[in-house]
């Protein structure tokens, strides 16, 4: 840790902007200049007050940091590894499991980035599993193997301290190992995204502990220029209608729980919920018209999502966890029209599984709720069997959830009003249109009508 007694405190800047006042303290130590921005002249001068009082006490600032010393001394004193539990514990209950397990992921990588060494007597795969399995999971910690245990006691010893975020060079240098693959390739965009983000309130919470004074991330644009990312759905993945009717053909034909099945593909197909919205609903969800009514339409109630977690990362230590719907308020629900064909396919489906209605709509063979890998397995089979090897291998369908987008693409270039839409997949239309917007097609002749009926500019006299 090089210092210095090389330090000079400026006056307070203050830039009024059109949204907001910033006050900006401004310092050199050792020729670098540094800047701090506050939101009150209050905070500016405080900090101010304390760089000041610290070099009247002839205290060393830190090159590296610009910071007297004795600003380091809380994040110094602790290592990455503690930080990292103790920010696991503090989240956990705030936490579904998928998020659980996202936030492991993320301080896995960043632990191993922030070790002094590299481990010698252990794989680094092991200290991985180690690390995302059972430190960083509250519910399992404590019930750790013997041989997890010794990986977790190297881990903690060999941690390097809070403090190496504070080095601009040092960040940058761990930014980048979490940005690598264990091949030497950069990580997908989306997961450098969820890195930064996850990392980013990782950092709030070290600031609020007084562990950390500013957050050590990059900030504005150094944050996007490398992990830009788009929402909207390749056009690749969409079904035409031959391709959907010949795949749920297949599911339906198939030896093993194909009618079942094929039941629950066809309403992710007619209707576009989630598949964990899917999985979850009960037969009394399905309200059914009268069969010797003019309008077969059925109606589909939606309330409850069970996403597919992994029993490690749920309090009741079971694969899925019940939650409401996404991106909704708590106890939120939503209604979908069903096709009338999809009315004879539900009709038939709880007649054969002579359901009741407080029964799970959609069930496995032994009767639970229907597993993702069942239903991925299924879907898999029947691209394989159905499609030609080079669609196969295309994007067309490859995911369960390409019904849904296949769906949803439908209603809009059907004419559905987007706000209609919108409600009946659970988005927010800014939402919709970002994301389907590209697969929007096929209404450009009567657009050009439209345009065309509006007329041209009227003709002028000649000025001759």
């Amino acid at each position: 840790m090089e210092t210095t007694y090389d330090v000079k405190i400026y006056k307070i800047l203050t830039y009024k902007g059109a949204r907001k006042t910033t006050h900006t303290v401004r310092w050199v130590v050792a020729g670098k200049r540094w800047r701090e921005p506050f939101g009150t002249v209050a905070l500016a001068e405080g900090f101010r007050s304390e760089l000041i009082s610290a070099t009247g006490k002839g205290e060393a600032f830190v090159i590296a940091t610009g910071l007297p010393v004795s600003h380091r001394s809380k994040s110094a004193a602790m290592s990455w590894y503690k930080f990292a539990v103790e920010y696991v514990d503090a989240r956990w209950a705030q936490l579904g499991g998928n998020s659980r397990k996202n936030l492991a992921k993320t301080l896995t990588a960043t632990t191993v980035a922030l070790l002094r060494a590299k481990p010698t007597q252990f794989e680094p795969a092991a200290v991985r599993t180690a690390l995302r399995e059972w430190a960083f999971n509250k519910n399992r910690r404590g019930a750790a193997p013997r041989d997890v245990e010794a990986i977790l006691k190297w881990v903690e010893r060999n941690s390097l301290p809070v403090s190496v975020w504070e080095d601009p060079d040092k960040a940058d240098e761990i930014l980048r190992a979490i940005d690598t693959l264990l091949d030497g390739r950069q990580a997908a965009a989306w997961s450098r995204k969820r890195h930064r983000r996850i990392l980013n309130v990782a950092m709030k919470y070290a600031i609020r502990r007084r562990i950390l004074r500013t957050n050590p991330l990059p900030k504005g644009k150094e944050t996007t220029t490398a992990t830009k990312t788009t929402n909207a759905v390749d056009k690749r993945s969409l079904m035409n209608p031959d391709q959907a009717a010949a795949l749920l053909d297949w599911i339906r034909r198939r030896p093993r729980g194909g009618k079942r099945l094929h039941a629950f593909f066809a309403t992710l197909y007619y209707c576009g919920p989630r598949p964990e919205e899917a999985v979850a609903m009960r037969v009394g969800d399905v309200t059914l018209p009268a069969p010797d009514t003019d309008d077969q339409w059925c109606e589909l109630l939606i309330h409850t999502a069970t996403p597919e977690v992994g029993k490690q990362w749920t309090d009741t230590g079971r694969i899925h966890e019940e939650r409401d719907l996404k991106g909704r308020a708590e106890g939120e629900t939503r209604t979908v029209p069903g096709h009338p064909a999809l009315t004879r396919i539900l009709r038939q489906h709880i007649e054969d599984e002579a359901l009741e209605p407080g029964d799970l709509l959609f069930q496995g063979e032994t009767g639970g709720i229907l597993a993702g890998s069942v239903i991925r397995r299924a879907w898999r089979g029947a691209r394989e069997a159905v499609l030609p090897p080079h669609i196969f291998e295309s994007p067309t369908g490859k995911r369960v959830y390409d019904n849904r987008h296949t769906r949803l693409t439908k209603w809009l270039n059907d004419g559905i009003p987007p706000a209609q839409v919108a409600d009946w997949a659970g988005n927010s239309v800014p939402v919709l249109l970002a994301t389907y917007a590209r697969c929007v097609e096929g209404q450009l002749p009567d657009l050009k009508r439209r345009l065309e009926a509006a007329g041209d500019l009227p003709e002028l006299p000649d000025a001759r």
